[in-house]
């Protein structure tokens, strides 16, 4: 697989005049008929939105898209139009003529509907807008100036001349709300706001998705929530909390969906950076932590999860480690008190 680096597109505003999707990326896809279409494993907003839209794009070409995701969608997500033609590792066929991998960072985090052993020989197309994408594609668009990768996508219906249907404008629309928290983390530009008008023109609705994402949760996970506030500990601006996994199992909650107690926990006034750490056991017994930050503008906690190896964003990241409970929430904290040290003073230099 021959790596080409040359279409990263760091740091510009999404949307502006010199960062379209590259004419190599559009080539393929237009080039190609039968496509796997991929995101990262636990989807969230960002990944499921911009997999269903990039799927109504391509059937309005004329394409036969395939959609696969590791881990099945949410409940919160499966209000979105299409939902249902996703499929799991075990339906994914070996033979495509490209495949696409959306809002995905590294190549492991597309988790079993990428066998490499199998789909290595088959163009791999990479859109995402990850800081930490490590360009694992034979062809890369990455731009971090879009606040998500359905910003993109925007563009990319543009490119190939494909109208934004109701269908697609949902999806889309998802993937900005859940990855700008509604408009309020500081990417959160013009361009962002352009790209909500379009959708809301084409037929999305945003206190649907709002209702049906960021304020939907069960009532197992706000008793979960319960259990992390009263543990919570706080210590020089870093404010975390931990969550076993006998109280999660007992909730019905995965770990990964206890990422919005981090959202919570960042609101405290007196916190720069917040922090999640919920237990799980692997098949083998392994002791894993799912890890999650978010943090206020100014300290970039995606440093912290890639040293951990994972990725993310400035604002929000998030790794998961071997270890137990407590060695690695006190591993990683003090990973967080050390970048939270370093943005200080590089702001005083």
């Amino acid at each position: 697989m021959t790596l080409n680096a040359s279409l990263l597109k760091q740091g510009a505003a999404c949307g502006q005049e010199g960062v379209p999707p590259p004419p190599l990326l559009l080539s393929l896809l237009e080039s190609s008929h039968h496509i796997l279409c991929v995101s990262h494993v636990n989807p969230d907003g960002d990944a499921v939105g911009s997999l269903l839209a990039l799927g109504s794009i391509l059937r309005a070409q004329g394409k036969r898209p395939t959609l696969a995701l590791q881990d099945k969608v949410t409940p919160e997500f499966q209000f979105m139009p299409g939902v249902e033609k996703i499929i799991g590792p075990a339906e994914v066929a070996h033979s495509y003529d490209l495949i696409v991998c959306l809002d995905t960072s590294s190549i492991d985090r597309i988790g079993t509907v990428y066998k490499p052993e199998i789909h290595n020989q088959i163009p791999l197309v990479v859109i995402d807008h990850h800081v930490t994408n490590t360009l694992f594609g034979t062809e890369n668009w990455v731009d971090t100036g879009c606040a998500a990768t359905c910003q993109m996508l925007v563009h990319l219906a543009d490119a190939l001349s494909a109208p934004l249907s109701e269908e697609t404008a949902f999806a889309l629309l998802t993937g900005l709300v859940t990855d700008t928290l509604c408009f309020r983390t500081a990417n959160t530009d013009t361009n962002v706001l352009q790209a909500a008008l379009r959708l809301a023109n084409a037929g999305a609705r945003l206190e649907y998705v709002v209702r049906n994402t960021l304020d939907s949760r069960s009532f197992g996970l706000v008793r979960l929530w319960g259990v992390g506030l009263a543990n919570v500990q706080m210590e020089d601006g870093i404010i975390w909390a931990t969550l076993n996994a006998e109280s999660r199992q007992r909730s019905g909650v995965e770990p990964h969906q206890s990422d919005g107690l981090a959202n919570f926990l960042v609101t405290v006034r007196e916190a720069d950076i917040s922090a999640t750490f919920a237990q799980r056991f692997a098949k083998n017994g392994q002791e894993l932590i799912e890890c999650s930050f978010r943090a206020k503008p100014g300290f970039n906690v995606s440093q912290v999860a890639f040293s951990f190896g994972g990725g993310g964003h400035p604002p929000a990241a998030g790794c998961t480690v071997s270890g137990t409970l407590q060695e690695v929430s006190a591993r990683v904290v003090a990973a967080l008190h050390e970048l939270r040290r370093q943005s200080i003073d590089g702001d005083c230099g």
